[in-house]
C-alpha cells in the first residue's frame, strides 16, 4: 500500500501513505504534513513483538458491502408524502470515520423540520452516531432497523481511521464537496479524539508498519476513474505524529524496507456498545422493523426520518448509484504484546483487542468494486493470514 493506487482503500496504511509524501487516508504526519525520519545506520533497530498467529487461529471470515457512491454521500432532505426523510448514507468506506461529521450535518437538516420526535432507519455507523447526535441535541430518537449490532455490516468494518477511503470518484470532488468533507473530517477527528482512554478502549491510536520487498515491482498503470484522496491536500494538520524509515539490517524482516507511522483504530464491539449504552441511558428506544419501499414511511408516528440504512438504500430507495464494495477480513484470537498494525504484500493486519483482523485489500481501489456476494472466502482468508505470519518465520518465537 505504498503507491497512490493502494493508499486509496481500507485506510490501514494511511499514516504510512503520508511518509512517502503521497496522498495519505490518515493519521501520521507532523505540522503541515510532518517530517519523516529516517533511521541511520548507527540508529536504533526496531524490534517487534513476533506475531505468533496462523490460520489456526482464525476464529470468524466476515464479509461486509462497503456503500459506495461515485458521487459522494447522499445527504439531503426530501418530502416523501406526509415525511420529512434526511437521507444519510453512501459513505464507501469511510462510514466509522466521517460518521460524526455528517452525523452532524444531518442533524441540522432535522432541526430545519421543526420536530422533536424523530426516527432513524438503520442501526450501522452512520445511524446510531447520528441518533446520539440528535439526543445530545436534545431530541427524541427511535431506531428502527431490521437488524442490530453487531449483525449490522458495519460490525464488519476494518475499524481504521480512513475518512476519504472510497469516498466518492476524483471527478465529482468539486470544491463545495471538498469544503463539506474537510469540515465533516475535522468535526470527526475532533470527537474521536474525546473516546481515547476510556475503559475497553473504544477508540485508540497505534503504530503500523508499511513493509515492502526490494526492489519495488513497478506497478502497472490503471486506466480507470480515479478514486478521490482528499486528506494530504485538505487536512494535512490531521496528519500527526512523527514516522520513520527503517532500512534493511535495522530490522527483522530481511531485505525489505519499513516505514512506521500512527493511525486510528476502532475496536467495533466495545465502540457500538459504548454508542449503545449511550443511546439507551438517554431515552432511545430500539424497534426491529423491516423496509420494503418508501410508501412503509407513512407506518411510523414521526413526521421526521432519517435514512441511515447504508447499502440497503439501494433497494429500499431504488438508489442504483449505490455501487458495493465487497471487503472480507479474516479475525484471529487477540495476542496481548501486539499493539502495533502491519501491511505486506497487499495485506493488512489490525492489531484490535476484539480480534486481530487480516485483510486482502488487493493492488488498487477497485478490489473488490462491484461485488455483492456476502459468501466468505476461506481461501482469501487463508492466504491473507500466511502473508502476514510469513514475516515472522524466520524469528524466534
Amino acid at each position: 500500500m505504498m503507491d497512490r493506487d493502494i493508499l486509496g482503500r481500507r485506510g490501514f496504511l494511511a499514516g504510512a501513505g503520508a511518509g512517502l509524501g503521497l496522498i495519505a487516508l490518515g493519521g501520521c504526519a507532523s505540522g503541515q504534513g510532518g517530517a519523516t525520519a529516517t533511521v541511520g545506520s548507527m540508529g536504533p533497530r526496531l524490534t517487534l513483538s513476533p506475531l505468533r498467529t496462523g490460520i489456526a487461529d482464525i476464529t470468524r471470515i466476515t464479509v461486509c458491502t462497503r456503500p459506495f457512491r461515485p458521487q459522494g454521500p447522499r445527504i439531503e432532505r426530501e418530502r416523501i408524502g406526509d415525511k420529512d426523510v434526511i437521507h444519510h448514507y453512501g459513505h464507501g468506506g469511510s462510514g466509522w470515520s466521517l460518521s460524526w461529521g455528517s452525523g452532524a450535518v444531518a442533524v441540522d437538516l432535522v432541526m430545519a423540520t421543526g420536530q422533536r420526535d424523530i426516527a432513524v432507519i438503520g442501526c450501522g455507523a452512520i445511524g446510531l452516531t447520528t441518533a446520539t447526535l440528535l439526543q445530545r441535541a436534545g431530541m427524541q430518537v427511535t431506531i428502527y432497523a431490521k437488524e442490530m449490532p453487531p449483525e449490522v455490516r458495519s460490525s464488519y468494518a476494518t475499524g481504521v481511521w480512513s475518512p476519504d477511503s472510497r469516498i466518492c470518484m476524483e471527478e465529482h470532488a468539486t470544491p463545495a464537496f471538498k469544503a463539506q468533507w474537510a469540515s465533516m473530517c475535522r468535526r470527526s477527528f475532533a470527537s474521536f479524539q474525546d473516546w481515547l482512554g476510556l475503559p475497553a478502549d473504544p477508540v485508540q491510536w497505534y503504530e503500523t508498519y508499511s513493509i515492502n520487498d526490494l526492489p519495488r515491482p513497478v506497478r502497472a498503470t490503471d486506466s480507470r476513474p480515479p478514486f478521490a484522496h482528499l486528506q494530504r491536500e485538505l487536512v494535512p494538520e490531521l496528519l500527526v505524529g512523527q514516522r520513520q524509515e527503517f532500512a534493511p539490517g535495522q530490522h527483522d524482516f530481511g531485505n525489505r524496507s519499513v516505514r512506521r507511522s500512527s493511525n486510528m483504530m476502532f475496536n467495533i464491539n466495545a465502540y457500538t456498545h459504548q454508542l449503545l449504552s449511550e443511546f439507551l441511558a438517554h431515552g432511545g428506544k430500539l424497534q426491529v422493523r423491516e423496509f420494503h419501499s418508501p410508501t412503509d414511511f407513512a407506518t411510523l408516528p414521526q413526521k421526521t426520518l432519517v435514512n441511515c440504512t447504508g447499502y440497503g438504500a439501494r433497494s429500499l430507495m431504488r438508489d442504483d448509484s449505490l455501487i458495493p464494495v465487497r471487503g472480507q477480513l479474516a479475525r484471529a484470537i487477540p495476542q496481548a504484546d501486539i499493539t502495533y498494525g502491519l501491511y505486506y504484500n497487499q495485506v493488512s493486519f489490525v492489531p484490535r483487542r476484539d480480534g486481530l483482523v487480516f485483510q486482502q485489500v488487493g493492488d488498487s481501489d477497485y478490489y473488490g468494486y462491484g461485488e455483492e456476494g456476502l459468501a466468505p472466502d476461506r481461501t482469501e482468508a487463508e492466504q491473507a493470514v500466511a502473508t502476514i505470519a510469513g514475516l515472522f518465520q524466520n524469528q524466534a518465537a
